[in-house]
Protein backbone atom coordinates (compact mmCIF):
# COMPACT_ATOMS: atom_id res chain seq x y z
CA UNK A 1 0.00 0.00 0.00
CA UNK A 2 3.12 2.20 1.05
CA UNK A 3 4.36 2.09 -2.74
CA UNK A 4 1.19 2.79 -4.14
CA UNK A 5 0.81 6.02 -2.53
CA UNK A 6 4.23 7.04 -3.37
CA UNK A 7 3.70 6.43 -6.98
CA UNK A 8 3.26 10.12 -9.31
CA UNK A 9 -0.52 9.94 -10.65
CA UNK A 10 -0.30 9.08 -14.39
CA UNK A 11 -2.05 12.00 -16.34
CA UNK A 12 -5.41 11.08 -17.22
CA UNK A 13 -5.76 11.96 -21.11
CA UNK A 14 -9.28 12.00 -22.94
CA UNK A 15 -7.39 9.83 -25.69
CA UNK A 16 -6.15 6.39 -25.80
CA UNK A 17 -2.79 6.20 -23.95
CA UNK A 18 -0.28 4.22 -26.23
CA UNK A 19 2.69 6.07 -24.26
CA UNK A 20 5.48 2.55 -25.34
CA UNK A 21 3.99 1.49 -28.04
CA UNK A 22 6.13 -0.70 -30.37
CA UNK A 23 4.53 1.17 -33.49
CA UNK A 24 4.18 4.05 -35.22
CA UNK A 25 8.10 5.30 -34.48
CA UNK A 26 8.40 7.52 -37.25
CA UNK A 27 8.59 7.85 -41.15
CA UNK A 28 10.77 9.93 -43.79
CA UNK A 29 8.51 11.03 -47.03
CA UNK A 30 7.89 14.25 -48.95
CA UNK A 31 5.94 16.64 -48.16
CA UNK A 32 3.80 18.68 -50.45
CA UNK A 33 6.71 21.20 -50.74
CA UNK A 34 9.33 18.75 -52.15
CA UNK A 35 11.22 18.78 -49.00
CA UNK A 36 12.06 15.19 -47.34
CA UNK A 37 10.88 15.32 -43.73
CA UNK A 38 11.09 12.94 -40.40
CA UNK A 39 9.00 13.30 -37.39
CA UNK A 40 12.05 14.08 -35.88
CA UNK A 41 12.12 17.20 -37.63
CA UNK A 42 9.23 18.92 -35.22
CA UNK A 43 11.21 18.32 -32.15
CA UNK A 44 9.58 20.54 -29.56
CA UNK A 45 6.46 20.37 -30.83
CA UNK A 46 2.76 18.27 -30.06
CA UNK A 47 2.39 16.36 -33.59
CA UNK A 48 -0.67 14.85 -34.56
CA UNK A 49 -0.66 12.86 -37.42
CA UNK A 50 -3.80 11.93 -39.44
CA UNK A 51 -3.75 10.28 -42.71
CA UNK A 52 -6.39 10.38 -45.50
CA UNK A 53 -6.73 11.77 -48.61
CA UNK A 54 -8.25 15.08 -50.51
CA UNK A 55 -11.34 13.83 -51.98
CA UNK A 56 -12.73 12.39 -48.58
CA UNK A 57 -15.68 13.58 -48.19
CA UNK A 58 -16.29 14.08 -44.99
CA UNK A 59 -13.89 12.54 -42.28
CA UNK A 60 -10.91 13.93 -43.23
CA UNK A 61 -12.48 17.80 -43.88
CA UNK A 62 -13.76 16.89 -40.46
CA UNK A 63 -10.71 15.66 -38.72
CA UNK A 64 -8.47 18.90 -40.14
CA UNK A 65 -11.10 21.22 -39.43
CA UNK A 66 -11.20 19.85 -35.93
CA UNK A 67 -7.45 20.25 -35.66
CA UNK A 68 -7.41 23.54 -36.47
CA UNK A 69 -9.59 24.49 -34.13
CA UNK A 70 -7.24 22.83 -31.33
CA UNK A 71 -4.44 25.01 -32.56
CA UNK A 72 -6.90 28.10 -31.89
CA UNK A 73 -8.05 26.67 -28.29
CA UNK A 74 -4.28 26.34 -27.40
CA UNK A 75 -3.64 30.10 -27.48
CA UNK A 76 -0.20 30.71 -27.72
CA UNK A 77 0.92 26.90 -27.15
CA UNK A 78 -0.93 26.73 -30.57
CA UNK A 79 2.56 27.35 -32.31
CA UNK A 80 3.80 24.18 -30.18
CA UNK A 81 1.12 22.64 -32.26
CA UNK A 82 2.20 20.71 -36.14
CA UNK A 83 -0.55 19.28 -37.88
CA UNK A 84 0.65 16.24 -40.20
CA UNK A 85 -1.25 14.56 -42.97
CA UNK A 86 -0.51 11.60 -45.05
CA UNK A 87 -2.10 11.25 -47.85
CA UNK A 88 -3.82 7.43 -48.52
CA UNK A 89 -4.42 8.42 -52.39
CA UNK A 90 -0.84 9.49 -53.87
CA UNK A 91 -2.16 8.93 -57.19
CA UNK A 92 -4.32 12.10 -56.73
CA UNK A 93 -3.51 14.06 -54.31
CA UNK A 94 -0.67 16.18 -56.00
CA UNK A 95 1.74 19.14 -53.86
CA UNK A 96 -0.15 21.56 -55.55
CA UNK A 97 -3.75 19.83 -54.44
CA UNK A 98 -1.98 19.13 -50.46
CA UNK A 99 -0.59 23.16 -50.31
CA UNK A 100 -3.84 24.24 -50.97
CA UNK A 101 -5.84 21.85 -48.82
CA UNK A 102 -3.31 22.47 -45.75
CA UNK A 103 -4.07 26.18 -46.04
CA UNK A 104 -7.68 25.80 -46.29
CA UNK A 105 -7.06 24.60 -42.15
CA UNK A 106 -3.46 26.11 -41.13
CA UNK A 107 -1.23 27.04 -43.55
CA UNK A 108 1.69 25.76 -41.00
CA UNK A 109 0.30 22.18 -41.81
CA UNK A 110 2.24 20.06 -43.38
CA UNK A 111 0.68 17.20 -45.64
CA UNK A 112 3.18 14.19 -46.88
CA UNK A 113 3.31 12.41 -50.28
CA UNK A 114 4.14 8.63 -50.42
CA UNK A 115 4.93 6.72 -52.87
CA UNK A 116 2.74 3.82 -53.27
CA UNK A 117 5.79 1.86 -51.77
CA UNK A 118 6.40 4.15 -49.18
CA UNK A 119 2.44 4.32 -48.00
CA UNK A 120 2.23 0.36 -47.85
CA UNK A 121 5.20 0.41 -45.54
CA UNK A 122 4.30 3.42 -43.37
CA UNK A 123 0.35 1.84 -43.22
CA UNK A 124 1.58 -1.46 -41.86
CA UNK A 125 4.15 0.53 -39.51
CA UNK A 126 0.88 2.33 -38.33
CA UNK A 127 -1.53 -0.25 -38.21
CA UNK A 128 -3.47 1.79 -40.76
CA UNK A 129 -6.40 0.49 -43.37
CA UNK A 130 -6.66 2.01 -46.41
CA UNK A 131 -8.21 0.54 -49.70
CA UNK A 132 -9.67 2.22 -52.98
CA UNK A 133 -13.01 1.55 -53.12
CA UNK A 134 -13.84 1.53 -56.99
CA UNK A 135 -16.42 4.44 -58.27
CA UNK A 136 -18.52 5.04 -61.43
CA UNK A 137 -15.71 6.20 -63.48
CA UNK A 138 -12.06 5.79 -63.01
CA UNK A 139 -11.00 8.71 -61.27
CA UNK A 140 -14.54 8.96 -59.08
CA UNK A 141 -12.77 6.29 -56.27
CA UNK A 142 -12.83 6.70 -52.88
CA UNK A 143 -10.40 5.50 -50.34
CA UNK A 144 -11.91 3.97 -47.25
CA UNK A 145 -9.03 4.37 -44.67
CA UNK A 146 -9.04 4.40 -40.56
CA UNK A 147 -9.59 7.91 -39.01
CA UNK A 148 -8.34 8.50 -35.96
CA UNK A 149 -5.00 10.61 -35.24
CA UNK A 150 -1.83 9.63 -33.74
CA UNK A 151 -0.60 12.41 -30.92
CA UNK A 152 3.22 12.48 -30.29
CA UNK A 153 5.08 14.61 -27.59
CA UNK A 154 7.53 17.18 -28.37
CA UNK A 155 10.35 14.87 -27.77
CA UNK A 156 8.93 12.54 -30.57
CA UNK A 157 7.26 10.24 -28.86
CA UNK A 158 4.23 8.72 -29.39
CA UNK A 159 1.67 9.17 -26.44
CA UNK A 160 -1.98 9.03 -27.41
CA UNK A 161 -4.12 7.71 -30.48
CA UNK A 162 -7.80 10.08 -30.64
CA UNK A 163 -10.54 8.39 -32.15
CA UNK A 164 -12.45 10.21 -34.63
CA UNK A 165 -15.10 12.67 -33.51
CA UNK A 166 -13.69 13.01 -30.17
CA UNK A 167 -14.04 16.73 -30.44
CA UNK A 168 -11.54 19.70 -30.88
CA UNK A 169 -12.06 20.04 -26.61
CA UNK A 170 -10.87 16.81 -25.64
CA UNK A 171 -7.91 16.82 -28.10
CA UNK A 172 -6.94 20.48 -26.54
CA UNK A 173 -6.77 19.21 -23.10
CA UNK A 174 -4.66 16.19 -24.10
CA UNK A 175 -2.29 18.50 -25.94
CA UNK A 176 -2.14 20.86 -22.92
CA UNK A 177 -1.67 17.90 -20.51
CA UNK A 178 1.30 16.28 -22.93
CA UNK A 179 2.88 20.23 -22.35
CA UNK A 180 2.68 20.30 -18.95
CA UNK A 181 4.24 17.46 -18.30
CA UNK A 182 7.41 17.35 -21.25
CA UNK A 183 10.68 18.82 -19.78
Amino acid sequence: MALIACTPDKPKFNAIDVTGADYAKGFTLTDHLGQTRSLSDFKGKVVVLFFGYTQCPDVCPTSMAELAEVKHLLGADGEKLQGAFITVDPARDTAELLKAYMENFDPSFVAFIPTPEQLATVAKDYKVYYKRSEGKTPTSYTMDHSAGSYVYDTQGNLRLYSRYGSGAQALAQDIQLLLKTQP
